[in-house]
């Protein structure tokens, strides 16, 4: 059976504010929906391990999202993350990084889970994120010494949508920019619409819309 590694943040609020944040619960549950309708299987892991924080768990009309919340396996995984030093790359064929603000605190500069991702990438593995999630890509180096993002082509959440969002002045940084910078091509398209870019092995998403598109992309590659 295929395996996804999925990391997510330790950091429970909006950058330095009192906000409770985390990771975006639709950006996951979209993901994880499509990988368990696939025969794939996931570990949700953070950097200490334990509890996850998560927000948009009580988002109307989304039915994917109440349904993987209430499903007991699911909250039995996001509630004991694996502990990054507790991993092993060769347990994995891919890893999705979802989005929310935490990650920009903690995942966007954490060097033991970008040397794992980095060898699951050169194992012949998938490297995939979500809205904020491409954060856990900056900080990956390959053999090579070269940045992951130098010859890749990616999309993230946008300057835009953090003004529409009403975010821009609390974000630790401006990851359309940051991604910009190392990135051999930054994409985006209107805000809150789904877009996909898929360059090779690695798979990113702008938005929440972006979510399931992301899923399935990554099961696709996982089955092929």
């Amino acid at each position: 059976m295929k395996k996804v590694l999925i990391p997510v943040t330790n950091h429970a609020t909006l950058g330095e504010t009192d906000q409770a944040n985390g990771t975006y619960s639709p950006e996951l549950t979209h993901v994880v929906h499509v990988l368990k309708e696939n025969g794939i299987d996931y570990d949700i892991a953070s950097i200490k391990g334990g509890k996850a924080p998560l927000y948009g768990t009580d988002i109307e009309g989304d039915e994917v999202n109440s349904q993987v919340l209430a499903d007991e396996d699911f909250q039995n995984r996001v509630n004991n993350t694996i502990p990054v030093n507790q991993l092993n790359t060769a347990n994995y064929d891919a890893v999705f990084y979802p989005g929310g603000f935490g990650l920009l605190s903690d995942l966007a500069s954490n060097e033991d889970f970008a040397k794992l991702s980095a060898e699951i990438y050169e194992n012949g593995g998938i490297l995939s994120a979500v809205c904020h999630g491409p954060a856990g890509l900056l900080p990956i180096t390959l053999s090579n010494g070269e940045s992951l993002l130098a010859s890749i082509s990616v999309t993230s959440f946008t300057r835009e949508e953090e003004i529409d969002f009403g975010t821009i002045e609390d974000i630790p940084f401006l990851l359309e920019e940051a991604v910009s910078r190392k990135s051999a091509r930054f994409n985006k398209v209107q805000p809150w619409q789904e877009f996909v870019i898929e360059d090779g092995r690695v798979i990113t998403g702008q938005n929440p819309a972006s979510a399931h598109a992301v899923g399935k992309a990554i099961a696709k590659q996982l089955i092929n």
